[in-house]
């Protein structure tokens, strides 16, 4: 791939993707995203375990094709001696490696950072797992929901006087597959300073503390147990959903110039001279009493109204979309941000630069589609290949 104004920015990087699932795809999909070569090593035969999730696109898994986008597939038997010899002539060519085995599975297979960097001194090995590689927990499965559990995100997501909810996207997997990119690139630019590679080392609980900054940071240093609250927020008020005559909307009201252009443009003045609301801090002691009083306003209209009447008075305020809806949005569409890749149509990439305001992607790869390219990539002749291939080792 490359942009219409020269190459990508990590144009030249090469990754060998040890991943499966989320975590893992995720962060090597926006490495390839960015102009990488990323190479998925694959089992023989059954692949990625999420080629076989429905539902599917021209029987391919719709799961898979999105997260699995700008890499090439390559099969190797990692467990056999030659598709284990033939997988470290693929990292003497590697830049980074990145992997989201449970602890230990690298290891028992030869193939962990030390063993890897005698073999290439400058590659960069990130490691995804749910507890990291240290701790009690290390050696533990965990999934998106159950690390969404044992952070704290799902005692603090949910309606007042309801029960835990899991936030409705996979933020456990994602945001660890963020912070291995970040991680990633951190690396290969410490690299450029040392000429020597490193272990990444990313924990899904770790990543999803590190997004519960706030609620962590609020507990720690004020004794405040953040809980369950709906929609609204914990320290602005009014900011949260409200219903209408029809749909509902969030309004978010941060300063004191945005709580009077909102009184004023809901038709009741009078709020702004009551003490209980005189600033952000009151209004959210008293967010029991304000929350009725704009709720009986706003059901008197119907969204596109209020919508159009808000946002004429600079006050914060979106409709709460479904995804059929956001995805056919002039301001999606105005960005880019659904593009076709191979079969179907998928979420973009959101990165943009100046050089570039949008990037092509390559559909995701067929299980073993690129073997033979690939291997050829590291020196092995197709007579070497199709050994390989008689000894079942691709």
């Amino acid at each position: 791939m490359s942009g219409t104004d020269g190459p990508l920015p990590l144009a030249g990087i090469r990754v060998i993707d040890l991943t499966h699932m989320l975590a893992g795809p995720y962060c090597t999909w926006l490495l390839g995203a960015l102009g990488a070569d990323v190479i998925k090593v694959e089992v023989p035969e059954r692949g990625d375990f999420a080629r076989s999730l429905a539902p599917y696109l021209e029987e391919q898994s719709i799961y898979f094709l999105s997260l699995n986008r700008n890499k090439r597939s390559c099969t190797l038997n990692l467990k056999h001696p030659d598709g284990r010899a033939a997988f470290l002539r693929l990292i003497r060519g590697a830049d980074v490696l990145v992997e989201n085995n449970r602890p230990g599975v690298m290891t028992r297979l030869g193939l962990d950072y030390t063993e890897l960097s005698r073999a290439n001194g400058r590659l960069v090995y990130a490691s995804v797992s749910g507890f990291g590689q240290t701790g009690p927990y290390r050696e533990q499965p965990a999934f998106d929901a159950v690390i969404q559990a044992m952070a704290g995100t799902m005692s603090i997501t949910g309606e007042e006087n309801g029960g835990p909810v899991r936030v409705g996207a996979s933020i456990g997997d994602l945001g660890a597959g963020l912070f291995a990119m970040i991680g990633i690139l951190s690396a290969l630019e410490q690299r450029h300073r040392t000429g020597r590679g490193t272990y990444v080392d990313i924990a899904m609980l770790d990543a999803q503390l590190a997004l519960l900054e706030n609620a962590v940071a609020r507990f720690l240093n004020a004794g405040d147990r953040p809980r369950r609250i709906g929609s609204r927020h914990p320290l602005v008020t009014p900011f949260q959903a409200f219903p209408t005559r029809d749909e509902p909307i969030v309004v978010c009201v941060d300063t004191k110039e945005q709580w009077a252009r909102l009184c004023v443009a809901l038709g009741r003045p009078e709020l702004l001279g009551d003490s209980r609301f005189a600033n952000a801090n009151e209004r959210t002691r008293h967010h029991a009493v304000l929350e009725p009083l704009l709720t009986e306003v706003f059901r008197t209209r119907c969204r596109a109204d209020w919508l159009a009447v808000l946002k004429e008075a600079a006050v914060p305020v979106g409709p709460i979309n479904s995804i059929p809806e956001i995805v056919t949005d002039p301001q999606v569409a105005a960005r880019g941000m659904i593009a076709r890749a191979g079969l179907g149509r998928f979420v973009a990439q959101p990165i943009r630069m100046a050089s570039n305001a949008t990037w092509p992607e390559r559909p995701a790869p067929r299980l073993g589609e690129h073997t033979d390219e690939v291997l050829r990539g590291a020196g092995l002749t197709d007579a070497d290949i199709e050994r390989l291939r008689q000894a079942a080792a691709i």
